[in-house]
């Protein structure tokens, strides 16, 4: 199975998107967007942004796990990861996304 970026409208009318790996598990999970082609605006970031280590700033989450947050050239968040035990997951996780997130085919 491909990577996929799946776009969901939610139930207060605004849009966000998942990114999924081949396993299907969901690696990076957007900001909400009030229209879909804000939404796709913000997959087409993730695709020019995925490649550059920069962009990805680490963080500490309150249970003493990690997670990332994926930002633009102007420190905007794009999307951020779920929370990981360990840094090596973490670590996995950015490798993946920026393995396929250039070509995931969009839902």
């Amino acid at each position: 199975m491909p990577a996929t970026f799946l776009i969901s409208k939610s139930s207060d009318q605004e849009y966000s998107f998942v990114l999924r790996a081949e396993n299907n598990e969901t690696i990076l999970t957007s900001q909400k967007y009030r229209t879909k082609a804000g939404a796709q605006g913000g997959i087409q970031s993730v695709r020019d942004y995925c490649a550059d280590e920069s962009r990805y700033e680490h963080r500490l989450a309150p249970d003493g796990g990690h997670f990332f947050i994926l930002k633009t050239a102007r420190g905007e968040p794009i999307a951020q990861s779920k929370n990981y035990p360990y840094l090596d997951a973490l670590d996995r996780a950015i490798a993946t996304i920026k393995r396929v997130a250039r070509r995931a085919v969009v839902v």
